[in-house]
This record gives C-alpha cells, sequence and structure tokens, in this order.
C-alpha cells in the first residue's frame, strides 16, 4: 500500500509530535492481521497524552482518542485503504515528565550529599568548597586555656553519651545500625577527663552548649530519625577531621603535644568511617526525596550547636 502525499507528512508529523518511533505495516502482519491491508501506527505506552482522530465517512469527521499506559506497545489508530479520502488531525501533549537534574553527590549515595552540604557551610579559609567569610578570630589564632578545653571535653562527653545510648535503645529500629561502629567517643573522653583529674585539675559541670545540644539530639531522635541522623552524622564525621586539626592545634599549645584519647581510634580509621557510611546510605535508600531534604536542611543547626561547643575552647 502506497501512501498519499498528504498521509506521508501527517505521519511524518505524528513522528515528530511524539518524540518516539512509530512504525507502519504495509500489508504484512505485525500485531494482527488486518483484512482491509490497514495500516497500523504502533507506539511506545509510556508516551501519553496523544489523541488521533480519524475520518468518519458518515459523519464527516469524528474521532477515536487513544491513551496510552506503560510498558509495550498500543494501537492509536489505523490509516484508510488507498481509494479512501480525508484528513487526520494529530494533537500531541508534552506531558512526559523531563528528567531530574540529580542532587549534587546523589549519584554517590546521601552521604556525599551530606558531605557536600557540610563543606559549603564552612569557611573558605578552612575548605576550598566553603562559602561562608573567614572567621575574624579563625581556629589557627585561638588562645585555648585549660579551664576552656575542659569545659569542652566535658560538654562534648555529654553529647557523644547522649549520641551513643540513643542508638543503644534504638527508639527507631533505624538506630540499632549505628551501635559499636568504632567511632564511639565517649569512652575515651572519659580516659581524657581522668588524666586532666591525676594532673590536679578540676574537672567542670556540663554547662549550656553541651546540655542543650544533648536535649535537642534526644528530642529529635524521638520524632525526626533523618534529622537525627544529620547531626549523628555531622558530629562524628566532622571530629574525623576538622576536630583532630584542633586537636592537635590545642595540644601543641597548651598540652606539650599530648595526644588524647579523644583523638584517637582502634583500627583503620577509614574503614570504620566508609563502614559508617554505607549503614547511612542504605537507611536513606527507604526515604523520600523530602526526608533526605530535611536531613539536609538540618546541617545548619548541626553547625550552630557544634560551633557553640567548639567556643568553649577559648572561654
Amino acid at each position: 500500500m502506497s501512501l498519499s502525499m498528504s498521509q506521508t507528512v501527517i505521519f511524518r508529523d505524528l513522528q515528530m509530535a511524539s518524540h518516539s518511533h512509530a512504525y507502519l505495516n504495509d500489508c504484512k502482519p505485525a500485531v494482527s492481521r488486518n483484512p482491509n491491508c490497514q495500516a497500523m501506527i504502533l507506539q511506545p505506552k509510556r508516551q501519553v497524552g496523544l489523541a488521533a482522530a480519524l475520518p468518519d465517512r458518515k459523519s464527516g469527521g469524528s474521532s477515536i482518542n487513544a491513551t496510552l499506559s506503560t510498558g509495550g506497545f498500543t494501537k492509536i489508530g489505523q490509516a484508510w485503504n488507498s481509494h479512501e479520502r480525508g484528513t487526520l488531525v494529530v494533537r500531541a501533549a508534552a506531558t512526559a515528565e523531563k528528567p531530574r537534574k540529580p542532587y549534587p553527590g546523589e549519584e554517590k549515595g546521601f552521604v556525599e550529599e551530606m558531605r557536600f552540604v557540610a563543606m559549603k557551610l564552612h569557611t573558605r579559609d578552612v575548605a576550598k568548597e566553603g562559602e561562608k567569610e573567614p572567621d575574624s578570630q579563625p581556629i589557627g589564632k585561638w588562645e585555648p586555656t585549660i579551664e576552656g578545653y575542659l569545659k569542652f571535653l566535658v560538654d562534648s562527653k555529654v553529647v557523644y553519651d547522649t549520641l551513643e545510648n540513643i542508638v543503644q535503645k534504638a527508639s527507631h529500629p533505624t538506630y540499632a545500625e549505628f551501635r559499636n561502629t568504632g567511632l564511639e567517643r565517649s569512652e575515651n573522653l572519659a580516659k581524657d577527663l581522668e588524666w586532666f583529674r591525676q594532673q590536679g585539675h578540676a574537672i567542670p559541670d556540663p554547662s549550656s552548649p553541651g546540655t542543650s545540644y544533648a536535649n535537642y539530639l534526644q528530642e529529635l531522635s524521638e520524632q525526626d530519625p533523618p534529622a537525627f541522623i544529620c547531626h549523628f552524622y555531622n558530629v562524628y564525621f566532622a571530629h574525623t577531621a576538622g576536630g583532630r586539626m584542633i586537636g592537635k592545634a590545642v595540644a601543641g599549645k597548651i598540652l606539650g603535644g599530648k595526644e588524647l584519647e579523644f583523638y584517637k581510634w582502634e583500627g583503620n580509621l577509614k574503614k570504620l568511617l566508609d563502614r559508617v557510611k554505607e549503614k547511612i546510605n542504605k537507611v536513606a535508600e527507604a526515604w523520600s526525596r523530602e526526608e533526605k531534604n530535611h536531613c539536609l536542611e538540618e546541617t545548619q543547626k548541626s553547625f550552630e550547636y557544634s560551633g557553640k561547643l567548639l567556643r568553649l575552647i577559648i572561654s
């Protein structure tokens, strides 16, 4: 069967409007046998919103609408015999959704998304990805004191105690994934505080920065798991990076270079971090995009609370 010039143009326009390939069956059985040797136009079912109006020899032009669903092929219209005359009108709606642009780091896993957001919140003098203006009093110029450092260690222990108690009790089932990761710090901090006591230093009581953060973490763990995981990630991972840098600087100024247990881990630290990353990525797979975004948005609060703890060093 040969198509007239008008039918050929219409068929071409149908191909362009649907943004995919249409196939014309020229008197050969493809999906079904047509006794009138009519052509069949096929289209992938996942293309939607396509309607075809076929000529009606009795009424002068009625239409047959076809809605395409997902998977396989669906017949959306028939061409007429060569002796038939008429006009084929095609209305196409470009309703197919455009692919969503991935979030920064998304293709590598949710932890990479968290890292990307956290790095942007650093100052430019601390991290090359940082977007914040450098502090008027950068860490490198801090003048720590033993008293201030002890406040920082005591309040940090309150925070780590809370985090580790939360995952041990696991009021939310996913928290159990983070038991005994090797990143725990409470026991190490207890050893350091005992060392200071033996050196004749008075150990202060916990103060507001530590207790406020601990209370906030407890509340999040019960009501908002994605937000809690944000803090869990930032507290532990920040300590293995910037935390170690601060610890080394403080030790050099007021501790004669002594390395505290707070900055020591058993085993290969990179492997410990990688295992925790895998666990976080696994937990986040069950989250909706909205829950992931909510977790990322909590990063700012994590930085605010941690910043108050760090400032205790020079109090």
